[in-house]
């Protein structure tokens, strides 16, 4: 492969305009794009009869759509931030780590993340462990810049920031430095993989990471999935650097959001601070195209199964046992979440408060809440204030043998906790802010069909776009009395009308699971890649054109065949039909305009008509 242009300056973009061309390079436009249709005689096309192109007839378009289908299993990049521990008697660390296991372990692709341990910076090859079918690379992020990166600019101003909660925001003026050097030096360490076919970059911690793979060179096609809301414009303006990493996020080719407000908040950003707009999902700035979309990310209810059928480690299932044994002839709720302050723990815990004042004995709560970024004052805060509240309502509410609320900070397997999922009458996902969560569906598919407990959902949690009314009972996660009154009404629900709301998220959870999520990702970002032979576009210029443009290519090459059908005696309409043909080539030319920074393949240099391009290409190459 060869570069045809080199990639313009990261930080720069087309800052009022969607549409036209780019004004970088005369030359690369003549030379690489010959896109003007009327430098052909139309009276020569009409005596051959053979239309504007002969390299692109109705068979010939045939084989190009073959060749888009035709190709090979993608080579895959996934990088974030951590790694699971691709282990099922330990617990999942997030909904990240639960949702790209499963792709990483049957795809043979190379997650790349990082380790436990912390190094100095100095580059070094990628450490690669086999897992499954695909391998996985942990590296010690250096330390100097880690607690900018992590604790810092991801952790105390973007995390708070993206979950609208300005007020949570801190952090240091260096924060933002160091987290672009660790995403250098990750971009670095990626460098070794630069040849595989595609990077699949995973959320808040490395949004500018493509910008990064760039500037080294690395070309392939770059999508981008955010697991974490994405708040309005007048929210995002909290966060220092905010332009700047906008615009480096648009170095991505595809940018995945998991709900529809996530994209919608994503494009009002852009164009209140950049003036852009979309057109039909896709935003086109000097680097290129970016194309947005909406992936609503899945389980696998066939695995969760599999988990509420699997065996406990003896000192696992004595610890569940134990717990259970606390709710024999009583109802419970349970929650389960990272000590984060996104989850409203603490207005849950309030809720049952009110709850209980009204209906005294009614109802327990098991929540599991597993320390998170302990490190981090915010969070300590937090922890100490849900643990007095819990305390107080205990204190209040319970007796010597009755605890209103059974909390404990310890990790639990998938496998129990699908059995803990089934033990509580009610599911309590009840987050400020979340970008979709996987409990409200695990909590789901773990239910017995035939006497299934009531899903109490945040209306903020990514999961409610997937859940009607007619299924989780949503609420306000910010109003106690609202989560009381829900978590009363589940408890009480008629057994009809639990299997009802219970089948109907259950059909959907079957219906789009994590491996759909994974596959139409991958099946637009691979769209990015070169799919189409030059041969088949002669008027398109050397290289490739990607598939993203294949629906408008249908339309000009119909319009083509039209054309080649009409009797080169009847002037009048093959005329007519030229026009049409023009139109057709004009709205597939103009959006292709804009892929100057990526790369193409030439063809191999045979008849001594391709030859004088060839050449008239290389001499611009850089």
């Amino acid at each position: 492969m060869v570069r045809i242009h080199e990639a313009p300056d990261t930080a720069t973009l087309a800052s009022s305009s969607t549409s036209g061309p780019t004004q970088q390079d005369g030359s690369l436009g003549q030379a690489a794009f010959d896109l003007h249709l009327h430098d052909i005689p139309l009276e020569q096309e009409q005596q051959g009869a053979a239309g504007p192109s002969d390299a692109v007839a109705s068979s010939d378009m045939e084989d190009g759509l073959a060749t888009v289908n035709q190709k090979p299993e993608m080579k895959l990049v996934v990088i974030s931030n951590r790694v699971a521990p691709f282990d099922p008697n330990k617990p999942q660390i997030g909904g990240l780590a639960a949702s790209l296991e499963p792709v990483v372990e049957r795809s043979g692709a190379l997650w790349v993340g990082s380790s436990d341990t912390r190094g100095d910076g100095t580059d070094q090859p990628l450490p690669l462990v086999k897992t499954g079918a695909g391998d996985v690379a942990r590296l010690d992020l250096p330390e100097a810049d880690y607690p900018g990166y992590y604790r810092g600019f991801s952790n105390s101003t973007l995390w708070p920031a993206l979950h609208s909660l300005p007020d949570r925001m801190s952090g240091s003026e260096g924060d933002y430095e160091s987290y672009r050097n660790v995403n250098a030096f990750i971009a670095r360490a990626a460098f070794d993989v630069r040849d595989r076919d595609a990077f699949w970059v995973h959320d808040y911690h490395l949004l500018p990471l493509a910008a990064e793979l760039h500037r080294l060179g690395i070309d392939r096609p770059t999508g981008f999935f955010l697991h974490t809301p994405w708040p309005p414009p007048e929210m995002i303006e909290h966060v220092p650097h905010h332009r700047e990493f906008m615009k480096l996020m648009l170095e991505y080719d595809l940018l995945g959001f998991q709900t529809n407000r996530d994209l919608n908040n994503f494009l009002a950003c852009l164009q209140v601070y950049f003036g852009l707009k979309s057109k039909n999902g896709v935003v086109t700035t000097e680097r290129g195209q970016t194309r947005l979309e909406k992936f609503p990310i899945g389980i696998d209810p066939k695995q969760f199964a599999e988990y509420l059928a699997a065996e406990l480690s003896p000192a696992e299932e004595e610890k569940l046992s134990s717990l259970l044994q606390n709710f024999e002839g009583t109802k419970f709720a349970v929650g389960v979440d990272r000590l984060d302050y996104t989850k409203g723990i603490d207005k849950r815990v309030e809720a049952f408060n009110h709850l209980l004042a009204a209906e005294p004995g009614s109802i327990r709560l098991l929540q599991i809440a597993p320390s998170s970024r302990a490190d981090v004052g915010e969070y300590q805060k937090y922890k100490e204030d849900v643990e007095n509240a819990i305390s107080q309502v205990n204190a209040e509410h319970g007796t010597g043998e009755w605890k209103a609320i059974h909390y404990t900070n310890d990790s639990f397997s998938q496998a129990a906790l699908a059995r803990l999922y089934r033990a509580a009458n009610v599911g309590l996902v009840t987050p400020l802010r979340d970008g979709m969560n996987l409990v409200a569906k695990e909590y789901v598919a773990a239910q017995d069909p035939n006497n299934p407990g009531v899903l109490v959902l945040s209306k903020f949690a990514g999961a409610a776009e997937d859940f009607n009314e007619e299924e989780a009972l949503l609420i306000d996660p910010n109003n106690p009395e609202e989560i009381s009154d829900a978590i009363s009404k589940a408890a009480n629900m008629p057994l009809e009308q639990r299997v009802k709301r219970w089948r109907s998220m259950m059909d959907k959870i079957e219906s789009y699971t994590i491996h759909h999520w994974a596959a139409d990702y991958l099946r637009e970002l691979d769209k990015g890649s070169i799919t189409v032979p030059a041969d088949q576009f002669d008027h398109l210029g050397l290289g490739w054109t990607n598939e993203a443009e294949m629906p408008l290519y249908q339309d000009y090459a119909a319009a083509l065949t039209s054309y080649n059908e009409i009797d080169p005696a009847d002037a009048a309409l093959k005329d007519a039909a030229y026009g049409d043909v023009k139109s057709a080539f004009e709205a597939l030319a103009a959006p292709l305009k804009h892929t100057q920074d990526r790369l193409w393949d030439l063809p191999a240099a045979t008849a001594s008509g391709d030859g004088h391009r060839g050449q008239e290409l290389g001499a611009r190459e850089h």
